[in-house]
């Protein structure tokens, strides 16, 4: 029993596992920054050609 123990403990894929799952994370959080900057940008410019149309004669 103790033997596994020692051997779990010094095992490292778990590590790299979680290694992963944290990169996995980061990108994900990177992501969803960069669509709702980008869904804000495309409301306000929607905006703006709907003001402009508007405004017309």
């Amino acid at each position: 029993m103790k033997e596994q123990l020692i051997k779990f403990l010094r095992d490292e894929e778990g590590l790299t596992t979680v290694e992963y799952a944290v990169a996995g994370a980061l990108i994900t959080i990177a992501v969803v920054a960069a669509f709702t900057d980008l869904g804000a940008a495309v409301a306000q410019t929607i905006g703006e050609i709907t003001a402009a149309v508007m405004t017309r004669p």
